[in-house]
């Protein structure tokens, strides 16, 4: 069974259909690996063994995922019966009463979910380190962060506990995990995959829902098994021209694409993310790609303080949704001090100073659009530093917010993708001397999840990642 939990979702649920494996025995052997594995990483917190041991002891169904472990995120995805926490005590005994509509998507695909992975509190930064469920450690090296805020899913996936798991990105919390663990993390365009039933969009629209994987073609078919609106959302993405597996494999043509390691916020970058983005515009031009060094004109300053001003109203936003839904009132012996001091600045956003700020990043989604309009790509470093040591984000007590301002330099290309809603995704191209996975960043036109899986296939056939793994998953 370690042979086949090193095989891809897509590859596992085909062993289901052929009758050479049960859904039970998949599942039996992701909870061993959980088991023998997660006590080194913390990347699972709350186990759903019964539940879906339950669920594979019946017929698998003709999902196109049927019979395979997953894990969620303990962000957003809400599974009836099941408690969320989301990386805070805040949340105290939650459990959630319904599921979420994504969560119903995974499991009409005949997902089997197992049990949900750790996040930072709230998923407000780029590290998974909470106070509430511990810190999660990165399978190549566990000295080292596995990225945030999807961390626990990315760092079970890498460990080979589960073919695939969901995650979400506010600010690149699918991309930077892919990156720091070895991955493949695509965030959907803006409205791609649904929040509801409890929210229309999040953070202004800024946060999308998908899943990190081993391998391009589970993304594909994961998206193709979740796209679409739910009943009554604000807005929603504009619908592919076919399934985007069939992009999988297709020929992406002569792609034009723009490259910079040079960060929208002018922040230093680690000379070997430079190396690992220039190592892949060479590869890409190798393949027969148009490659030039260029970037679309940006303020910085608008950048910087609109993310913030939205990010800090969100934060503030989530801590009053969850005392509403909870009959608690928010007090600071609820929340890690970052948290607390993030929620009063977001709090002391005004309504003008808000919508002035989504104006401006507004603003500048239609100049990357207009820039976009001679590149099918942008390629950039996914983070500025490789994986960064545990603890590199602790603030002192006169400074809660240094660990916010760390995840500027830290990940200082992914929250563009955010604010203009365009598809973007991070591919596992490039492991440094010692050994630690860096990604490269491929950002599309709006609604153009097709160009990118046609380009990452592309890629994965011309270096193939499928059988790099960690020691710490042999």
């Amino acid at each position: 069974m370690d042979d086949i939990a090193r095989l891809d979702a897509t590859g596992q649920a085909a062993l289901v259909r052929s009758g050479e494996v049960t859904p039970a025995e998949l599942v039996a052997a992701a909870i061993d690996r959980i088991e023998r594995i997660n006590p080194k990483l913390n990347a699972v917190v709350t186990p759903m063994y019964d539940i879906a041991r339950d669920l594979a002891a019946g017929p698998p169904g003709d999902g196109s995922f049927a019979g395979v472990p997953f894990l969620l995120k303990d962000l957003a995805a809400e599974y009836a019966g099941v408690p969320m926490a989301e990386g805070s005590r805040f949340l105290g005994n939650y459990v959630s009463p319904h599921d979420s509509e994504l969560v119903r998507r995974y499991k009409r695909a005949g997902l089997i979910v197992v049990g949900k992975t750790n996040t930072p509190e709230l998923g407000l930064l780029p590290v998974t380190e909470p106070a509430f469920s511990g810190t999660t450690s990165n399978p190549w090296d566990t000295d080292r962060t596995p990225g945030g805020s999807s961390g626990g899913s990315a760092a079970a996936v890498a460990a080979g506990m589960v073919p695939m798991a969901h995650a979400n990105d506010g600010g690149g919390s699918i991309r930077i995990p892919a990156s720091c663990c070895g991955l493949f993390g695509l965030k959907p365009t803006r409205a791609r995959n649904p929040l509801g039933p409890d929210y229309g969009d999040v953070f202004g629209g800024m946060v999308a829902e998908h899943v990190v994987t081993r391998s391009v073609r589970d993304s594909a078919a994961a998206l193709d098994a979740t796209a679409g609106p739910d009943l009554g959302d604000p807005y929603h993405a504009p619908p592919p021209a076919r399934a985007y597996v069939s992009e999988v494999g297709a020929d992406p043509g002569r792609l034009r694409i723009a490259f910079t390691a040079r960060a929208p916020s002018g922040v230093p970058i680690d000379p070997v993310c430079i190396e690992a983005v220039q190592d892949t515009a060479k590869l890409c031009a190798d393949l027969g790609h148009d490659v030039e060094e260029a970037e679309p004109s940006l303020s910085s300053e608008h950048l910087a303080h609109g993310f913030a001003n939205v990010w800090s109203a969100g934060c503030a936003w989530a801590i009053e949704d969850w005392a509403r839904r909870t009959g608690q009132t928010p007090n600071p012996e609820g929340f890690e001090p970052m948290t607390w001091a993030f929620y009063q600045r977001g709090k002391s956003v005004g309504a003008a100073e808000f919508l002035l700020s989504m104006q401006d990043l507004q603003s500048m989604a239609r100049d990357v659009a207009r820039f976009q309009q001679n590149y099918d790509l942008l390629l950039t470093p996914t983070t500025g530093e490789p994986p960064v040591p545990l603890g590199s984000f602790d603030a002192p007590d006169d400074a809660p917010l240094a660990g916010m301002r760390r995840a500027f330099t830290f990940a200082p290309f992914t929250p563009l993708a955010n604010a203009t809603g365009q598809p973007s995704m991070s591919v596992p191209l490039y492991w440094t001397a010692d050994g630690l996975p860096l990604g490269s960043l491929f950002t599309a036109r709006f609604g153009d999840e097709a160009t990118l899986f046609r380009l990452a296939a592309q890629l994965e056939a011309a270096r193939p990642w499928r059988d790099r793994w960690p020691a710490l998953a042999a």
